[in-house]
């Protein structure tokens, strides 16, 4: 199952790549594509679901979400028995070590702020994605910038805390 949620996930930062960088914070929920094929024919048809794979996932994104803080939006969600997993896509900004060091040592009071201005900073999409049985798949793109390549890394260590939070919305 584990490729079948890495695919979900590249899929979602594809979708959410076509809107920009500047892209709100997106949740999806992730449907067995087998079962959404076999519940509605004519939603199977328009979206060209006529050979499945079995194991295959739906990424279905939905409403926006309310402001917030994410973790706090997260814990209000919960899913039907129908959703077998869940994804959220936002963009973040990452600072080197040192970086970061400087802004809590300066005391910065929007450290937020200072982080989008700081030279060092990289903007990222992360994608992390969850199923109910507990394994995940994290993609985290690197925004190109000057000096350096538009990356994407993968690994379930890159964002835990996130991938926890999406699975407390299972509990």
């Amino acid at each position: 199952m584990t490729a079948h949620l890495d695919a979900a996930a590249a899929e979602i930062e594809s979708h959410v790549g076509r809107h920009g960088w500047d892209a709100p914070t997106a949740l999806f929920a992730l449907v067995s594509t087998e079962r959404l094929a076999s519940d509605d024919l004519r939603v199977a048809a328009k979206l060209g679901l006529s050979q499945v794979t079995a194991g295959a996932l739906t990424p279905v994104e939905q409403e926006e979400l309310p402001e917030g803080e994410l973790d706090a939006v997260l814990a209000q969600i919960t899913w039907p028995d129908a959703v077998a997993g869940c994804a959220v896509c936002q963009h973040i900004v990452m600072l080197p070590p040192s970086a970061e060091a400087e802004l809590f040592d300066a005391g910065t009071g929007d450290s937020v702020a200072a982080a989008l201005a700081h030279p060092q900073r990289r903007e990222a999409r992360l994608v992390a994605a969850v199923l109910r049985s507990g394994e995940s798949a994290v993609m985290l793109r690197l925004r190109a910038s000057e000096g350096a390549s538009d990356d994407l890394l993968t690994g379930g260590n890159l964002a835990p805390n996130l991938v926890a939070a999406l699975l407390a919305t299972f509990d």
